[in-house]
């Protein structure tokens, strides 16, 4: 494992916390009738990469735990391509935006699956 004190230095979770942060500022100009259903789930799913990347960090003295919890947050990051997919087809973000946004998300769970497919170099002996 590299020499990392804290999940913060993690460039999965710091691209991830990055794109929640640019979902958070997108959605506030999705409609209203938006906020309680698309706008709390995308929100929620981004925000939740991160938090399941903290949770896994504080796992690692338990394999098993850690890998569940990246899985956990790879479901999270995937979750979060389909509310930009449902967004994009109702028109409430260009195809520029989405374009970037998915290629954030794909690079975040590419970064996810190199880290569990190796849990033995992030865990704690």
């Amino acid at each position: 494992m590299p020499n990392l004190r804290s999940y913060r230095e993690l460039r999965v979770y710091q691209n991830a916390f990055d794109a929640a942060k640019t979902i958070f500022e997108i959605t506030k100009s999705f409609p209203i009738e938006e906020r309680y259903s698309m706008v709390d789930q995308i929100r929620r799913s981004s925000r939740s990469v991160c938090t399941n990347l903290a949770e896994a960090w504080r796992k690692r003295r338990y394999p098993a735990h850690f890998v569940s919890k990246l899985t956990d947050s790879e479901g999270e990051a995937d979750e979060t391509r389909v509310w930009l997919e449902m967004a994009l087809s109702c028109g409430y973000v260009n195809k520029l935006l989405f374009d970037q946004l998915d290629m954030r998300y794909d690079l975040i769970i590419g970064q996810l699956v190199r880290v569990h497919s190796e849990p033995e170099k992030w865990t704690i002996r």
